[in-house]
């Protein structure tokens, strides 16, 4: 299941995903036939991650062929992905606790040789759970994993096989090609029961034997019965990003790889002189973020800043020397991007910030309006965002068939 990375191979993949998005998809998306039979799904999380193709651009296309009621469910799938990013950014913090928690449980494994066994043998695929371990070996392999296998492998990770989630978490992240940080963190979060508190997912034998077809039956190798993670924090809200655009007569364009779709987002009144790509995959996390990873997202931004020129430069480490310099280079002292939600691409720009406040350069961002008509019902739990999905869609002028 080759993964190109471009604008044009995302709407291929929408344009082949049409014919399937309504009924079909409800009736048989929870089956994984296995790796290059995903013949039930859409496969556009890759694109939709980067932003090559829209979520606007997605859901507009879908209930162009379908009506909102037989295409419901694929729509609630595009809104769980906005609604993990809006959660987070009323609580950026759960992102710095992560990285925090997962330092320390990387510390503590290396000491423990019977927790650090299990731990490697799990990187490994040699747990003896085969369906685990196959799909240990097809993520690494791939780049993906269908959702449903997704949800089995947390489980079994943290209420089998007993490790932390955080380091699931941060394997995910470091493989999945669609990976971001709140879908990644939170739905690991929500399997272990400390998203929706005390509300856990357990990966049933007779559940996989099922929507695999009969390719696994783990009886007898998954626990029956297990208790929610629980945790002391009580996260309180944060303000919501609004868009920060300073008036400038020139602008350097930063594309980054959570948002590499620039087309018809910014006013065409404001001057963009020159581009340039922030790649911020490596930090992702402390250990090694895979190749299949890394790829995609080069490629995805130098699609992106193709339309540019042919010549742009893609920045992958010491980010605030890097834009400073490329600022003198053309003579501009304005940034101008897309919001950066919570992760490593905030992460980045973070980081470059002393530089460019040392050389007068200034960072604009512009929040585009999918994510400012759902963050704000993104506080609580999922529900709260899904009754709202017809109203929204109104309000962005988006109609069903």
């Amino acid at each position: 299941m080759a993964m190109v990375a471009t604008r044009e191979e995302g709407l291929n993949r929408l344009d082949i995903f049409l014919n399937i998005s309504g009924s079909n998809y409800t009736q048989f998306r929870n089956y994984d036939y296995g790796p290059n039979n995903h013949k039930s799904v859409s496969l556009l999380s890759p694109y939709l991650r980067h932003r090559l193709i829209t979520e606007r651009e997605v859901v507009s296309s879908v209930l162009a062929k379908h009506s909102l009621r037989d295409s419901e469910k694929y729509i609630q799938e595009v809104f769980w992905r906005s609604y993990f990013k809006g959660w987070m950014e009323h609580r950026p913090y759960v992102w710095e606790q992560y990285k925090s928690v997962l330092n320390n449980q990387l510390g503590l494994i290396s000491k423990n040789k019977f927790l650090n066994k299990a731990y490697e043998q799990a990187l490994a695929g040699q747990t003896g759970i085969e369906c685990f371990d196959f799909w240990i070996n097809e993520l690494l392999e791939t780049g993906y994993l269908h959702n449903h296998s997704r949800m089995w492998f947390a489980s079994i990770w943290i209420f089998t096989l007993k490790l932390p989630w955080v380091l699931g978490a941060d394997f995910f992240l470091c493989n999945l090609i669609d990976g971001d940080a709140a879908s990644n963190t939170l739905s690991w979060r929500w399997v272990a029961g400390l998203h929706t508190k005390g509300k856990h997912y357990l990966a049933r034998a007779d559940n996989i034997e099922r929507f695999t077809s009969g390719r696994f039956a783990p009886y007898g190798q998954l626990v029956e019965e297990a208790n929610a993670l629980e945790e002391e924090n009580d996260f309180i809200d944060a303000r919501l990003p609004t868009t920060h655009l300073k008036d400038a007569k020139e602008y350097l364009l930063l594309i980054h790889e959570d948002d590499c779709q620039a087309d018809g987002y910014f006013s065409e009144n404001l001057n963009i002189s020159a581009a340039i790509g922030l790649q911020s995959t490596a930090l992702r996390s402390v250990n090694k973020v895979s190749k299949n990873v890394s790829e995609f997202a080069r490629g995805a931004l130098e699609s992106s800043l193709f339309k540019y020129g042919p010549n742009n430069k893609i920045i992958e480490q010491d980010w605030g020397r890097e834009l400073t310099s490329a600022c003198k280079k053309h003579g501009i002292s304005n940034i101008l991007m897309p919001y950066a939600p919570a992760g490593p691409t905030a992460d980045a720009i973070k980081k470059a910030g002393p530089a460019l406040k040392e050389n007068q350069i200034e960072i604009s961002y512009v929040l585009r309006e999918w994510d400012k008509k759902i963050w704000p019902f993104a506080n609580k739990g999922f529900f709260k965002v899904k009754k709202k999905i017809p109203k929204i869609l109104e309000s962005l002028n988006i109609r069903s068939l």
